[in-house]
């Protein structure tokens, strides 16, 4: 999709769910691409890796509360921030 710049600033939400969906939008200024707004995440993996990382603060929620975590919430962030990138 093109938009222009006046239109993707009224319309930026609706253009990050469609990016983030994995659509490719190129934003132009004066008729000219100028940039491009694009998912971070690989879309077959974007709904498992939120998954994934809901699954792992829970767990570690849990063992908060629990007060038996096994690793350090710091170290833990670290290896999430990692996989999603």
């Amino acid at each position: 999709m093109i938009a222009k710049l006046r239109d993707a600033k009224e319309q930026l939400s609706e253009l990050v769910k469609r990016a983030a969906g994995g659509e490719d939008i190129i934003i132009t200024v004066r008729g000219q691409p100028m940039a491009r707004l694009s998912s971070v995440l690989p879309i077959a993996s974007n709904q498992q890796s939120r998954a994934s990382f809901a699954n792992e603060l829970t767990r570690l929620a849990n063992s908060v509360r629990t007060k038996k975590s096994a690793v350090s919430p710091q170290s833990t962030w670290d290896e999430l921030r990692t996989d999603r990138f």
